[in-house]
């Protein structure tokens, strides 16, 4: 397969990549992508850390067999499980993972506070935890771990007393 017919991989656990796909496809339109969402699975967020890495390694060896010539990585979860094991898993692979906005929101609340809400897993992990710590200097950045926000997020529930 030529590499400029290759598509780029998409991954979440979820539906909830289908926006990063979106940006992605505004971004590089002469690209062409596949999207996995792994449902089945979802969430992650709650799930232990060897249960992450693994579905993650699935789900890209997975987009791997179907020829793309790169993955993105939009699920925070997996991301902070597991974005270090698949770059030394796959050294020439370019492969993009997301992670909270902590750094805008932090330079933009300047003295402020901001709040992150995201998964137990993402806020417990070490990824984490380093960038969050590199932008507590430019504003007061509270973590808050949110069991069932992926679960929310993947229904479209994004207000209301929960």
């Amino acid at each position: 397969m030529e590499a400029q017919a290759r598509p780029i991989g998409v991954f979440d656990s979820g539906l909830g990549g289908i926006s990063v796909l979106r940006a992605c496809v505004r971004l590089l339109p002469q690209e062409n992508f596949l999207f996995f969402g792994d449902s089945a699975n979802a969430p992650y967020g709650e799930k232990s850390l060897d249960q992450v890495r693994a579905l993650t390694l699935s789900a890209v060896d997975r987009l791997l067999a179907q020829g793309v010539k790169g993955i993105v990585v939009a699920c925070n979860t997996a991301t902070s499980a597991a974005i270090g094991l698949l770059r030394q898993l796959h050294p020439g692979l370019p492969i993009i993972g997301i992670e909270p906005a902590v750094k805008p929101a932090a330079l933009a609340a300047g003295s402020s506070s901001v709040i992150v809400m995201a998964t137990p897993l993402t806020i417990r992990e070490d990824k984490y935890q380093k960038l969050a710590a590199a932008f507590c200097g430019h504003a007061n950045v509270i973590s808050l771990p949110c069991k069932g926000l992926a679960e929310m997020v993947e229904r479209g529930i994004f207000d209301g007393p929960v």
